[in-house]
């Protein structure tokens, strides 16, 4: 992968002062380079300018970026960000209809296919991708981003000039910008934080380019253009058919995404989405000869503390060793402790640019700087639980009846340490309705469903718009901070688009969560595998986490430069410290309860101070 950024503004001649451009271009380099950390290129023109830092994975020699093609005197640069998994089929294509491609490089073949197809050749695209087009005959500039969001692209207009960066930080770093939260920002941060409103980029002026979307910026101005999204139609498929096709599409994207000039390892839970994802990767470097890598993750003490609950009814390790004894891997079983879990938290932050999962989150980012020592690209199973129906909420009947966000269906625990007046300032419960409401209007209606169908189909679109987009930022963020490439074969449109339209009956066949995937899982898991209860990403049970937690917070509250405290209200937060009586409550997801919740509060004060974040 890579972080991509740069500006273009049709008022200005950036060539007119080159030293002052490619020193801006050069600072997006700089603060994006985990990203990228193995090249890094430029490109000026008097309208536009382009940086690019770049991991190597495919064509380590050919791929280097930007790059600069001509066809009859029609010259284009791009900046990507992502892999293409259907390279093969789009360079035949180009090569037939003439196209003279010098390199293996999946980037070569996007900017030859515009040059030939124009801006509709996103829409041949198979992969996760976020890139940018400067086309100097066209005098514009487009913006691309893949279909599920895997890839994150921010832009700003200021001034009539375009900035856009694959994070926040790296618009941030351009001359004239300042940190600024106005009451929007404010709310997606206390009231629907960690997740994030699609396209909000939450800092004032700061928006992020819809997934599925693509725009262009030209002297007309700046346009978004959606060239895919969900659409409802009738199943007509048999049950048995319904499961092959599943199956086969599963297995192709799991097969597709191997594809990569460095070698690939997996992320192995032993729950059925990471253990059918390595299963796959397994057998097909067997073939090989070849053994497959494989790293879980777990946390110091756990087999001691481990406390089962309905979220969480079984530890991982014991599943993870017989997955690993199945596919004859070379496991590494990695370990965090609790002052690590801790300490990452600013990492987290700066990582992100926002807070985020709290420890849920700085956890995964230790992890994943482990598994960058030996490894550019791993295979992970996420986002399975939102396409197939594996959350606890789309099974209980309080989620149905309740119309709110079912990750969230309370939000006393998040008002319960703010001040009075702060909270009457948000209107929680106003700012949260509206975009339920929002994003409930934008589900793909069929007319034959009926009412309980139809609340599964908002339930499935609420997940795929909000909770699956807060796992892959979480996904992206904490793997290219460690320069680790993330790939997440669920997440390929063809099931997103198949499966969404598969009834629930087959989908949950008498009763079972995800039994549809586990169906697929016949041929290449042992039983106890694919019968597993749904277990999420581990948490820490040792109360010396909570307590760590509870004296940082402490000592927030006696600071009187922490920033955090003009939100905060002493006496709730202190009564909330000595007698933590929601510590077991989670407040999002399934795993951010009482200790989530104080490591959050931690991170938004950390977050305000290092980005000089300004209220207006």
């Amino acid at each position: 992968m890579c972080g991509i950024g740069g500006f273009c503004s049709f008022h200005k001649d950036y060539t007119l002062q080159p030293d002052e451009c490619y020193d801006t271009l050069n600072h997006i380099h700089q603060i994006l380079s985990h990203r990228g950390p193995d090249a890094h290129g430029t490109y000026l023109t008097s309208h536009a300018g382009l940086s690019h830092a770049r991991l190597s994975v495919i064509d380590l020699k050919g791929g280097r970026q930007p790059m600069l093609r001509t066809t009859d005197g029609h010259t284009c640069a791009i900046v990507y960000n992502g892999e293409l998994y259907n390279t093969h089929e789009l360079r035949q294509d180009l090569i037939l209809r003439g196209s003279r491609l010098e390199t293996s490089s999946d980037t070569e073949v996007i900017l030859q296919g515009y040059l030939e197809y124009g801006s509709d050749f996103v829409t041949r695209l198979n992969g996760i991708f976020a890139f940018v087009i400067w086309d100097e005959a066209a005098n514009r500039l487009l913006l691309y981003r893949d279909r599920s969001g895997i890839k994150p692209l921010f832009y700003s207009l200021q001034n009539d000039e375009l900035l856009f960066a694959s994070e926040i930080k790296g618009i941030l770093v351009c001359p004239g910008m300042t940190a600024r939260i106005g009451r929007q920002g404010l709310n997606e941060i206390f009231s629907i934080g960690p997740a994030r409103t699609s396209g909000c980029g939450v800092f004032q002026g700061i928006d992020e380019l819809l997934p599925g979307h693509f725009a262009i910026y030209d002297t007309n101005g700046f346009r978004q253009h959606c060239y895919w999204k969900l659409e409802s139609h009738s199943h007509e498929d048999s049950y048995q058919t319904t499961v092959e096709k599943t199956s086969a599409l599963v297995l192709d994207s799991i097969r597709r995404q191997m594809v990569s000039d460095v070698p690939i390892c997996t992320f192995l839970s032993g729950g059925i989405d990471s253990s059918l994802v390595s299963a796959v990767c397994a057998a097909e470097l067997k073939k090989k000869g070849e053994r497959l890598r494989t790293f879980s993750f777990d946390f110091v003490g756990n087999e001691q503390n481990f406390q089962a609950n309905s979220f969480q009814p079984s530890q991982d390790r014991p599943y993870v060793e017989q997955m690993v004894s199945f596919l004859n891997s070379d496991h590494q079983y990695l370990l965090c402790d609790t002052r690590e879990q801790a300490d990452y938290l600013k990492q987290s932050v700066d990582a992100h640019d926002l807070p985020a999962m709290a420890d849920v989150d700085s956890s995964l980012l230790y992890f994943c700087s482990q598994v960058h020592k030996s490894h550019k690209v791993t295979l992970t199973g996420e986002c399975a639980d939102e396409i197939f129906g594996g959350y606890p909420w789309f099974h209980k009947e309080e989620c149905f009846l309740a119309h709110t966000f079912p990750w969230t269906m309370d939000l006393k625990p998040r008002q319960m340490l703010l001040k009075d007046d702060f909270l009457e300032y948000l209107n929680m419960e106003e700012y949260v309705n509206a975009r339920y409401e929002e994003s409930v209007s934008e589900t793909p209606r069929l007319e034959s469903d009926s009412p309980q169908e139809r609340r599964r189909r908002e339930i499935s679109y609420l997940n795929q718009r909000w909770f699956m987009q807060t796992l892959l930022n979480r996904m992206d963020r904490t793997s290219m901070f460690s320069g680790l490439e993330a790939r997440v074969p669920f997440a390929d449109h063809r099931i997103l688009e198949y499966v969404w339209n598969v009834p629930w009956e087959m989908k949950a066949k008498n009763g079972v969560a995800k039994a549809l995937l586990r169906q697929c899982g016949r041929d290449y898991l042992p039983n106890e595998i694919r019968h597993r209860r749904k277990s999420p990403y581990p948490k820490t049970y040792d109360t010396g986490y909570e307590a760590l937690m509870a004296r940082r917070v402490r000592n927030l509250l006696e600071d009187s430069q922490a920033p955090v405290l003009q939100f905060l209200d002493r006496k709730k937060t202190e009564r909330f410290l000595d007698a933590p009586s929601d510590y077991g409550n989670p407040w999002y997801g399934q795993l951010m309860a009482g200790p989530q919740l104080l490591a959050y509060i931690w991170q938004i004060n950390y977050w305000m101070k290092k980005y000089k974040i300004t209220i207006v």
